[in-house]
């Protein structure tokens, strides 16, 4: 659903997320356009060369992160509050369930992922320890944090679990969900057999055409 073309399609073109390639908060944020079937045009932000700290990319998003998201004249930032907002405004093909209790599952789900998981995983965190305590140090810290919310989803999930995370549709948890096992499973090779329903989610999101055009490799700014 992403375009990297320029110049006129890009005027024409509503949506615009700017995004990096590597950062599991875009892909979460584009697993759910591309579940909604919404075109956007793709700004990619390199965060490696800094570009997230220049000013012309702080005033749209002053803390200095990706994704941001334009509608038009609307600028959204922070991945939850943009994928809300889709859902608010967009509500064909919704990522929350009607029953109450699965909706809350799906809130659960996507915040030990966004609060407990990933912000203790981001480019600035693991920086600052390389630098603070070591680099041999970095990845032993991104391994206790995966299994600490992955032994958490496991059990959130365990009595919830049908084809995806809490049921036969794909729905809020498992929009972020995927990118987080994505990148635990394949750049960090957590062991799979330790987190059985989370090794078994991972596979069946592979499977889904919105969720392999979201794929890191799949992006315009991609390196391989």
């Amino acid at each position: 659903m992403a375009s990297a073309s320029v110049g006129e399609e890009e005027d024409n073109n509503k949506l615009t997320l700017y995004s990096y390639w590597r950062s599991s908060c875009s892909f979460r944020v584009r697993i759910a356009l591309n579940l909604k079937g919404l075109k956007y045009h793709y700004k990619p932000v390199n965060l490696l060369k800094g570009e997230q700290s220049r000013p012309e990319f702080l005033q749209l998003n002053p803390v200095g992160f990706v994704p941001v998201l334009l509608d038009g004249h609307t600028v959204l930032y922070d991945s939850f509050a943009i994928i809300m907002y889709l859902e608010d405004k967009y509500p064909h093909n919704p990522l929350l369930p009607l029953d109450i209790t699965k909706r809350t599952i799906n809130f659960q789900a996507a915040t030990i992922v966004s609060s407990t998981i990933q912000p203790l995983t981001n480019l600035n965190l693991l920086n600052y320890i390389g630098e603070k305590v070591g680099p041999d140090e970095k990845l032993p810290w991104i391994l206790s944090v995966f299994r600490r919310g992955f032994t958490a989803l496991e059990k959130l999930l365990k009595d919830h679990t049908g084809r995806y995370a809490t049921g036969d549709e794909v729905f809020l948890a498992d929009v972020f969900l995927a990118p987080q096992l994505h990148a635990a499973f394949k750049r960090y090779s957590v062991n799979k057999d330790e987190f059985p329903i989370l090794a078994r989610l991972h596979e069946a999101y592979n499977e889904i055409p919105a969720f392999q055009e979201a794929l890191p490799e799949n992006q315009p700014d991609a390196v391989h």
